[in-house]
Parts: C-alpha cells; structure tokens; sequence
C-alpha cells in the first residue's frame, strides 16, 4: 500500500516490534481490507485516516460478522486495526483511535481439529499410496518430477507432524537450517524467534530422500545452494502454503478423513499426541514456541475432551 502511514506503520514493526514477515503481511490485509470497507474498492491513498471515527471502525466489525467469519479471526483483524490507530495516534497522524473501546467478539469453546495416530499413519502414507494409483508416464522429466513430487509431499507431512511446526515455518525453512547428524532443525517462529525442533527417524529418512531427489530434478551437481528453500514447486520456486494446503486436502479426502483437517491440524495432532504420552506441559509449549503457557494448554482442554467422550462411550452409566 503506498500510504505515507502505513509505510511508518511497518517500518516501526520491523524495526521496533522486530515483526517477523508473515506478521506484516497479516497486517498489511487488514488494513486493506479496512479501507475497502469505510472508502470503497476504488480508494486509493493516501487515505485519510483521520477522519474514520467509531461508526467506520463499528461497520468494519459488522462487515465480517455478516460474513460469519469466526470470532477469532474477527478479533485479530480488530486488534491489528487497534494497534495500527493506536500507532497513528502516538504519531500524531490522528486524534483519536476508533478502535478503541470497541468490544471484541466473544470466542466459542474452540477446540482444535486432531487426528489419531492411526489416521496420521494414513495420512503420511497417503503420498505414495496415492502415486501407485496414477497411470504411470513415459516422459522422463513427468516421472522425475513425479518421484520428487511424492518425496516432497511425504517430507511436507514428516516435518509437520514431526516438528508441530507452523506450515509458514516450514515454507521459509532453508536447508542450512536443517542438521541431519544432530537430528534438529533451527526454525525461525513468530517474533522471529529462534527453536530448536528434534526431527523423528521417519522425518530424517524423508527429508533425506526430498534433497535427494530435488538435486536430481533442478540442481547441478556441485552447484548445491544451502540457502535455497528445502521444498519446492514445479518451478523451481519454494512451495507455497496455498500449495501445502491443497496438497493436504488432497490427501485427505483420498484417505477418507475429517475434509475440514489443515496443516494445522498435524501441530495440533502432534501437541496432544505428545501430552497423551505424558509429554510435560512446558517442553510442549517450548517445542511449539508458543510464548505463553496459557496458549499450550487448550490441548490440556482437549485430553479432558477426549476422556469424557471415552466415559460416556465405554462406562454402564457414562
């Protein structure tokens, strides 16, 4: 957006905030999506920030409630338009901020999507299961591409499930930041701060195979990039989270599981699995770089869920 102040707006969340990319990106929507809201699809900036008051900033909350957008992604848009007025404000770009007071939704009794360790073994299975079913090709480079492509897939899913990294994680993940003697990937997470994730045997082999096999496809012998990402597109290009997102869902619906599972859903998958085993509460909140410990506990919530529906299933009087 080529708006003086929200050209400041970022340079004070990266330099200030110490904001990771995706962090900006998610910011940057917002308000775009604000503007086209209080001043049409056709505005373009400079905006005048000034002049929204709290009926602009009320038809912004109403606008995505009429859409039965979820309570959660609702209240991240209206804390980022809060945190952005709130900057103008200090700046002195604007008198008052309209956001301000303005009551957030409230948030149901989410509990995250997860799968059991049956279906994660579907599920990781699914890449290859799913090749042998395709008609085989003739053309070299389509059955390259298609050996990498199903390695590719089977690592994507290894690390997720692996790790409980964040699919953006994942996405800008370089190989030199990846260690197969020790065992452990350095990912970059929110904030931009820095974890170690422990890789299984399973996630090695397969990320292993995926570098293989990428070099056969694109790279040169000898000619090796570490700093390039660790999957990639048909291009040439690092992989999109659309794209892994897609991917999954394809996978999903060939192994008849749950179609609204995400990426997301193998984090979570991988956190409950790991407190189930009797995984403490902190290594888990350590291992998902979640910066409050409240955060890590709605998989406590959904233990708790999953007992009472094991009572209610199994006990002569549950």
């Amino acid at each position: 957006m080529n708006d003086p102040c929200v050209t400041h707006f970022v340079q004070y969340l990266e330099g200030e905030k110490n904001a990771s990319e995706h962090t900006v990106s998610n910011y940057l929507i917002d308000i775009r999506q604000y503007c086209e809201v209080v001043w049409g699809e056709e505005a373009r900036p400079p905006y005048k920030w000034a002049d929204a008051d709290r009926f602009a900033a009320r038809k912004f909350l109403v606008f995505f409630q009429k859409l039965e957008m979820a309570p959660t992604t609702t209240g991240r848009k209206l804390s980022a338009l809060r945190s952005f007025y709130k900057f103008l404000l200090r700046e002195e770009y604007v008198e008052q901020n309209p956001f301000s007071g303005l009551s957030l939704p409230k948030k149901g009794n989410y509990l995250p999507q997860i799968l059991s360790t049956a279906e994660v073994v579907r599920l990781l299975d699914a890449p290859a299961n799913f090749d042998h079913q395709q008609l085989p090709s003739s053309n070299p480079k389509i059955k390259l591409w298609r050996e990498y492509m199903v390695a590719r897939d089977a690592a994507i899913l290894e690390m997720l499930y692996s790790t409980g990294m964040r699919i953006n994680e994942l996405v800008t993940l370089p190989e030199e930041r990846i260690d197969l003697l020790s065992g452990v990937a350095r990912v970059r997470g929110k904030g931009k701060k820095e974890r170690l994730c422990p890789l299984g045997s399973p996630a090695e082999r397969a990320l292993r195979k995926n570098l293989e096999l990428r070099e056969n496809v694109w790279l040169l012998e000898g000619k090796r990039d570490v700093r390039s990402p660790v999957f990639l597109n048909k291009g040439g290009g690092p992989i999109s989270a659309r794209s892994i997102e897609r991917m999954m869902k394809k996978y999903v619906l060939f192994c008849h599981l749950n179609a609204e599972l995400t990426p997301h859903s193998l984090r979570h998958s991988f956190a409950t699995h790991l407190l189930d085993a009797g995984a403490d509460l902190r290594s888990v909140q350590e291992l998902l770089g979640h910066a409050s410990l409240s955060t890590t506990q709605i998989y406590t919530h959904v233990d708790t869920r999953r007992l009472r529906d094991t009572h209610k299933r199994f006990h002569p009087r549950g």
